[in-house]
């Protein structure tokens, strides 16, 4: 019995090498691929760290030759100077403003047009649906005057519902919430309808709960849009300094007397920390929504 099982354990030796290289091969192949995504990540963060490093240098070592990453000192005081050279505090408010409410109507309608299109069965459902989804091959360029002369008529033009509305009515969010929508069994609304829950109850208490990461996806990209937005606000926008957005108060730091560029910097970090703030807020929403946001349909 002995001498058997000594025969066989070289075989069993031989079947079993390969299953011990098949695991690190996987940590082999595990590394590079975290290697890649680092220097990938690496190379996006070059232009944010040149920023940081830029707001942080005196006026006169922002361009240098050779040029440095970090100037002969670190001055903080730009930051303040930015604040004060203009009247930034009061451009970052009217972002947040024109974003926030811009992102709640896009939620709302974006949300309740996706139950209408995925949920409820009407005449002509399908073809509505393909005619507001032509919408997005338009762009914003050929809008522009059209939707400027149809608020200079309400007698909206330099206001924030002009801000707001206007773009807030997209396909891009209902498309999106429909598709997600679209996955979820019809077997829950009718288990919902025979506990004598209605249309809104179920769209509110069962649908909106299992679409929290697809809507937390769709509030992101919308709070991003608005709050970078320039064109629009540089046309329907008079009183700058007044109602002025974050994009225009930066591009009130260029004038014929030169550029502040450290300033302008330091304007720019301040600039970005509402959309950090907003998607550390929604980490835990944006992996799983990204994953399944418009991907299904049936």
């Amino acid at each position: 019995m002995s001498d058997q099982l000594i025969a066989h354990r070289p075989a069993a030796l031989a079947q079993g090498a390969p299953r011990r290289t098949a695991p690190r091969r996987g940590r082999i192949r595990h590394a590079v691929s975290a290697t890649l995504l680092w220097a990938v990540a690496g190379v996006f963060m070059l232009p944010l760290v040149y920023t940081v490093a830029t707001s942080l240098k005196p006026a006169g070592e922002v361009f240098t030759s050779p040029p440095t990453l970090w100037g002969s000192e670190i001055r903080w005081a730009n930051y303040s100077d930015a604040m004060n050279y203009l009247p930034f505090q009061r451009f970052i408010l009217n972002g947040l403003l024109v974003a926030g409410l811009g992102t709640a109507v896009v939620l709302v309608a974006s949300t309740t047009a996706a139950y209408a299109f995925a949920r409820l069965r009407w005449r002509g459902r399908d073809s509505v649906f393909l005619t507001y989804l032509m919408t997005l091959m338009l762009p914003q360029e050929v809008l522009v005057v059209p939707m400027f002369l149809l608020m200079l008529n309400f007698g909206w033009v330099d206001s924030y519902q002009a801000l707001v509305l206007p773009w807030a009515f997209t396909a891009f969010g209902t498309f999106m919430l429909r598709q997600f929508l679209l996955t979820v069994p019809r077997e829950l609304d009718q288990a919902a309808t025979i506990d004598g829950a209605g249309r809104l109850r179920i769209f509110w208490s069962v649908l909106l709960p299992l679409a929290r990461p697809s809507i937390a996806v769709l509030a992101v990209f919308t709070f991003i849009t608005y709050w970078n937005s320039f064109l629009w606000p540089l046309v329907i926008t008079t009183s700058v300094e007044e109602k002025g957005t974050v994009p225009l108060g930066l591009s009130l730091f260029f004038s014929q007397q030169g550029s502040q560029w450290s300033l302008v910097m330091a304007a720019s970090v301040v600039s970005m920390l509402p959309t950090v703030a907003l998607v550390l807020l929604l980490r835990r929403h944006l992996v799983s929504g990204i994953a399944t946001a418009g991907l299904g349909g049936r």
